[in-house]
C-alpha cells in the first residue's frame, strides 16, 4: 500500500525535496490522515495521473451519486485484472487467472470517483455462455459509462465485431482499451493502427494499457473523466490549477463540432446550432472556474461581440485572397471564432477581464487565415464531418502542446 514517501519517489529531484521539506511541517495527526487517503492508488510513472487520482478522492461530494463504469469485453482479455486496478478495497478484487471464463456474473466495487463493474466474457457460447453473456449485456445496459477492452496479442476477431457493434447501438458515452500492450512491444504501432481501422475508429481513441502492470491506467481515468462533463467539473473543482486545460479541453471539442456544423457554405453565424455549441462551451467554462450563469447570459456574451456580421465579414475578407473552397472557409471560420470565444470566456471567468470587440475580431481573423492554411494543405476534397472534426480536434491539440497560440493569444 503507498505512502505519501512512494508519492514522492515519482518526482525529480527538486521536487522531491521540496515536498520533503513541506511533509516535515504537517502535523503528525495530519499525516496519517493523508497517508490513510492514499492506501490503495495505484502509483504509475505519471506523477500527474497519481495526484488526479487523489484529487477524485475529495470530489465524491460534488458528483453525489457515484457513476456505473462497466468493463466489458470477450473473455480472457484482462477485464478482472483492470478491475482491480480501480478499486480501492483489496477485498473487493476479482478472482484473476490466465484460465478463461473466472469471471461468471456482474461485481461492483468502489473505484474513488466512480462505481467500477466487472464482467463475464460477454462472447462466451452454450448455455452457460448465454447466461454469462446477458449479465454483461445487463451490466452495459445500465452502466452510465463503457470501457471496452480488447487484447493486444489477439487483435479484434471478426466475431467479436458483432459484440463491439451491438455495444455501440446501446448509445453510451465509451472508451477503447487495447490490453496486454506490454507483450506486444515490437509491434505496438501496428498493432494500435489494426485494431483502430477494425473498429473503424481514429488511432486516438484507442487507449494501450497493460493491466497486469498497472501502465496507462491514468490514461483510462482521464478519458474517462473527459467523457462525462460532471467528472470533468469535479476534477476543476478538485484541482484549481488544472481549470484552464481542463477549459481548453472543452473548447477543443467546441470548435472541432462548429467546424462540421459549418461544413456547408453558408453564412457560418447563421447556424443556429452553431449559436447553441458555443453557448454550451461558455456555460460549462463557466461551471470549470465556478462562475454561476445561465444559457441566456451566455448568448449574450456572444452576442456583444456580434458574431454574425464578424462571421460574414471573414468569409468575405477571406475568400478574395485566394480561390478557397468554401467549405473550408466556412469550417475555419467556425471553428476559429468558436476558439476565440473560449478563450474569451477564460479570460472573463478567470481573471475578470473582458476583451475588446476589436481585439476580438484581430484574434478571430488571424486564427481564420491560419486555419484556412492549414485546411487546404490537409484537404484536396471535401471531407466528411467526422473528419473534419478529427482535423479541427488535431490543429488545435497541436498548436496547444507547441504552445504556438501564444501567436494569437
Amino acid at each position: 500500500m503507498p505512502e505519501f514517501s512512494d508519492v514522492q519517489k515519482v518526482f525529480n529531484a527538486p521536487t522531491k525535496s521540496l515536498l520533503q521539506r513541506a511533509w516535515q511541517v504537517v502535523p503528525e495527526q495530519q499525516r496519517a490522515e493523508i497517508d490513510s487517503l492514499l492506501q490503495g492508488i495505484p502509483l504509475n510513472k505519471n506523477p500527474l495521473n497519481s495526484l488526479i487520482d487523489l484529487a477524485l478522492m475529495h470530489s465524491k461530494a460534488v458528483l453525489g451519486d457515484h457513476k456505473k463504469v462497466a468493463i466489458i469485453g470477450p473473455a480472457n482479455v484482462g477485464k478482472s485484472t483492470l478491475f482491480n486496478q480501480f478499486v480501492r478495497a483489496k477485498t473487493d478484487q476479482a478472482e484473476v487467472s490466465p484460465i478463461p471464463g473466472m469471471t461468471r456474473v456482474n461485481k461492483e466495487a468502489d473505484a474513488g470517483i466512480f462505481t467500477m463493474i466487472d464482467t463475464p466474457g460477454a462472447d462466451a457460447v452454450g448455455a452457460v455462455g448465454e447466461t454469462e453473456r446477458e449479465h454483461a449485456l445487463a451490466a452495459a445496459r445500465h452502466a452510465d459509462f463503457l470501457i471496452l477492452v480488447f487484447d493486444a496479442m489477439q487483435g479484434v476477431k471478426q466475431t467479436e465485431l458483432g459484440l463491439y457493434n451491438e455495444l455501440l447501438g446501446l448509445k453510451k458515452p465509451f472508451i477503447i482499451v487495447l490490453n496486454k500492450i506490454d507483450l506486444a512491444e515490437k509491434f505496438k504501432e501496428d498493432v494500435l493502427e489494426k485494431t483502430a481501422a477494425n473498429l473503424n475508429v481514429s488511432l486516438e481513441q484507442v487507449i494501450p494499457v497493460s493491466a497486469l502492470k498497472g501502465e496507462g491506467i491514468g490514461q483510462v481515468t482521464l478519458a474517462i473523466i473527459a467523457a462525462d462533463p460532471a467528472m470533468t467539473l469535479a476534477l476543476a473543482k478538485a484541482m484549481p490549477e488544472y481549470r484552464r486545460k481542463i477549459a481548453w479541453r472543452s473548447i477543443t471539442t467546441a470548435s472541432s463540432l462548429s467546424a462540421a456544423i459549418a461544413l456547408s457554405p453558408l453564412p457560418v453565424i447563421d447556424f443556429i446550432p452553431l449559436i447553441a455549441t458555443q453557448t454550451g462551451m461558455v456555460v460549462t467554462i463557466a461551471r470549470i472556474y465556478q462562475y454561476k450563469i445561465t444559457a441566456k447570459r451566455a448568448r449574450e456574451l456572444i452576442g456583444t461581440f456580434g458574431l454574425g456580421m464578424l462571421g460574414r465579414y471573414l468569409f468575405q475578407q477571406l475568400s478574395k485572397f485566394a480561390a478557397v473552397p468554401g467549405w473550408i472557409l466556412s469550417s475555419a471560420i467556425a471553428s476559429s471564432m468558436t476558439v476565440v470565444m473560449g478563450y474569451a470566456a477564460i479570460e472573463w471567468f478567470e481573471k475578470g477581464e473582458r476583451i475588446s470587440n476589436e481585439k476580438f475580431r484581430e484574434l478571430s481573423r488571424e486564427l481564420s487565415q491560419s486555419m484556412v492554411e492549414r485546411m487546404r494543405k490537409l484537404f484536396t476534397r471535401k471531407p466528411s464531418k467526422k473528419q473534419m472534426k478529427q482535423v479541427v480536434v488535431d490543429l488545435v491539440g497541436e498548436v496547444t502542446k507547441t504552445e504556438s497560440l501564444d501567436k494569437f493569444f
